[in-house]
């Protein structure tokens, strides 16, 4: 398609949705068909051959997973000699990770997408990861549809997955069409809005042949479709008098109705599809669902944020005609050039290439370089691009990940995004000096691309450590640095990221007092100390009235208190889940100072966490067995052994599904364990639940290993 041509979309003729599923539920495959019929590619990728578009890393072409997200942009419908028809709209798609260790890659992806394409595996349902990003869905209210995939697979039930949708996210699943055939028999959809029957009759898939439903269907058509109608006609009125008349709806009314039913319904009706991607089949109707029910730019609401001079909120329409603003959502090194590409999502207004635009997050100015349209790791440069789209820029030096670029003349900071902090951190140590001066450089490159990728330098034992959200996402990051920055280094054993908290109320001093023959230090704060439930992290109030302590002041107590919380009391691991509330305090004239008021807020701050009866808490981790029925007494058996408290036991096809809670400190070495208890016949899936407290043996076991290790070092 060229360039020059794709300002001729308006913006109820685009759509930004993404695609989300579980581990394996076949979301890069789907795509791979998408970006096929499309005209966007010749050729069908293959996970399994590592020809695929949007796995396009050494690492997701090895392991056969996505571990970035991808953008894209194809065009649907097309003729049959791939040119546009009338009615061709443009979409704009991020192909996302399954395995829970990348959900940032879905969390920011999620932010900026107007819709989203939720893949399920026909034969498992619903899995744990499958709730995850749904939540996540839920979280932005991105508007989305359902496509059951492997309907040619064993065990595989359209029944099996409404059913599963239903008890598990809490939502009423639709179908659009139902599956003729079942398992090896699969042959096509009968498409319930049209009621005709669609056979794929070729290996592409590209010969779609529509007939009658066959004798055998039409009770059941009847049925579903009975619930398609009254969906639609719930959302509009004129739509529930045809309805409540007796009057047929037509295809144009039932859709509008339904289209509603996505916009407006998000967390009560799910639409859903059915097909087999891999063998190509059904995933025509799902393009087609992808235009007429997801949301275009213009059927979001439109982004509200503060402007920073007023902090009065504002809003931006969907139009060129506003002044610009966006949201940098995903930082990524360029692999061709090495250059930094900030891909961002255009709010309002347009940017064009050299334009000057504001960074409302940094205060900062920054010029945008080249304009592209991303297709994975291919680039397709652009001189503007306008509301409701989405582009990456190069050369962006101060701009990270959430911040808000916008007119220099009407500065607009919107919400930005938050991630999940690390649960898993190992040491890492070059091997030689000059493997140290390119480590440095690496972790800050890979640090800017994933916000759950952290860094800690001690400056006592000079020991780095990298933080992330499980041992293949650490795994993933040293490979890249071996293999993109050309840095050997040795890494420790993981280690789970614990932290510590408070039990009790505490009122605490820190008063620090220097003299030294001429200017002193003179710093002086009362702390109350109080816990907070789990997850709602660390909270500072300023409470101090009459001027004990001067307002410059306020917040170099507040300074001391945050950066004394990185390290605990009870064995040195970060503080949270507590208020900190500075209620009084005394200066000097002459001797107070910023530095002192930050020594003073950090010795209140120990102190009180002295004597207020600290913990540890450990990472607690949903953890999801798929097993045969032969093996389940030994896995729950297993878990049972490593602190976990089972949650259920679902039948899944033909195999169970037992869902469990279990502290990441017992789940190092899993895989290899579950393999000999089930003779590799069973996986599991594992993502971050909650933090809580620690058994006192435990803790004791935690703060003696600590402590020991200190001394090594």
């Amino acid at each position: 398609m060229p360039t020059d041509e794709i300002k001729k979309f308006s913006l109820d003729k685009i759509r930004n949705i993404g695609i989300i599923a579980h581990i394996d539920a076949g979301k890069t495959t789907t795509t791979e068909r998408i970006l096929y019929y499309t005209g966007k590619t010749y050729k069908i990728g293959d996970i399994d051959e590592g020809t695929t578009q949007m796995d396009w890393m050494e690492q997701e072409k090895e392991r056969g997973i996505t571990i970035q997200s991808a953008a894209t942009t194809c065009f649907w419908p097309l003729s049959e000699e791939r040119e546009y028809l009338p009615e061709t709209h443009r979409i704009n798609i991020i192909d996302t990770p399954g395995h829970v260790d990348f959900t940032a890659e879905v969390e920011r992806s999620l932010r900026v997408l107007d819709g989203a394409v939720v893949v399920f595996d026909g034969k498992m349902g619903v899995e744990p990861q499958s709730e995850t990003v749904w939540h996540q869905a839920d979280k932005y209210n991105v508007p989305r549809i359902c496509f059951i995939n492997k309907m040619d697979g064993l065990g595989a039930r359209l029944e099996n997955n409404r059913k599963s949708i239903q008890e598990r996210l809490g939502v009423e699943p639709i179908p659009l069409n139902i599956p003729i055939g079942e398992e090896n028999n699969f042959q096509g959809v009968i498409d319930l809005v049209s009621e005709k029957a669609l056979y794929y009759k070729d290996e592409k898939g590209e010969k779609i042949t529509y007939g009658d439903i066959p004798e055998e269907y039409k009770e059941k058509v009847k049925e579903y479709r009975q619930k398609l109608v009254e969906a639609a006609a719930d959302k509009d009125d004129s739509l529930m008098e045809k309805y409540f008349a007796g009057e047929s709806l037509t295809i144009e009314e039932l859709k509008k109705g339904l289209r509603k039913v996505v916009l407006q319904d998000t967390n009560k009706r799910v639409l859903i599809l059915c097909g087999s991607s891999l063998k190509n089949k059904g995933v025509q109707p799902l393009l087609d669902a992808v235009i007429d029910y997801l949301p275009s730019p213009l059927d979001v609401p439109y982004i509200k944020g503060l402007n920073p001079k007023t902090g009065v909120e504002e809003t931006r329409k969907v139009s060129e005609n506003e002044k610009f603003c966006a949201l940098a959502f995903k930082i990524q090194m360029d692999p061709i050039v090495k250059m930094k590409l900030t891909y961002f999502r255009i709010y309002s207004g347009k940017v064009t290439r050299g334009m000057d635009v504001y960074n409302a997050s940094k205060q900062d100015k920054e010029r945008m370089g080249r304009i592209l349209l991303m297709h994975a790791a291919h680039q397709e440069e652009v001189q503007e691009l306008g509301a409701g789209e989405i582009g990456a820029v190069a050369g962006l030096k101060q701009t990270t990940t959430g911040n808000t670029l916008c007119d220099l003349s009407s500065p607009i900071v919107l919400e930005s995004i938050e991630f999940p902090d690390p649960v898993i951190s190992v040491a890492i140590e070059p091997k030689t000096k000059v493997d140290q001066e390119k480590l440095g450089n690496a972790l800050h490159r890979l640090s800017e691309e994933d916000p759950t990728f952290k860094i800690k330098y001690n400056e006592e034992t000079a020991q780095t450590t990298i933080a992330g959200m499980g041992e293949l996402h650490l795994d993933i990051l040293v490979d890249r640095m071996k293999r993109e920055f050309k840095v050997e280094a040795d890494v420790g054993r993981p280690q789970v990221a614990f932290r510590e908290t408070i039990q009790k109320s505490i009122e605490s001093e820190g008063k620090y007092i220097r003299q030294s023959g001429g200017k002193g230090q003179y710093g002086h704060c009362l702390l109350r100390l109080e816990p907070k439930a789990r997850g709602e992290g660390f909270e500072f109030v300023n409470a101090v009235r009459g001027g004990s302590i001067p307002q410059e002041f306020i917040g170099s107590v507040e300074k001391g208190v945050r950066n004394a919380l990185d390290s605990g009391v009870l064995a040195g691991y970060p503080s949270t889940d507590f208020k900190a509330t500075l209620f009084d305090g005394s200066y000097h004239d002459v001797d107070s100072s910023d530095i002192a008021f930050q020594i003073a807020g950090a010795m209140a701050l120990k102190d009180g966490l002295r004597r207020a009866s600290p913990v540890i808490l450990e990472p607690i981790m949903k953890v999801g067995v798929t097993t045969p029925e032969d093996f389940m007494g030994d896995v729950i058996g297993d878990l049972n052994s490593k602190r976990g408290q089972i949650q259920g036991m679902d039948q899944i096809g033909n195999a169970r599904l037992v869902t469990a809670l279990v502290p990441l400190s017992e789940m190092f070495g899993y895989a290899t364990n579950l393999r000999s208890l089930t003779q590799g016949r069973a996986s599991y899936t594992m993502e971050p639940s909650h933090y809580q407290e620690t058994p006192r043996n435990v803790q004791e076991k935690i703060i003696g290993e600590k402590q020991e290790g200190d001394t090594r070092k």
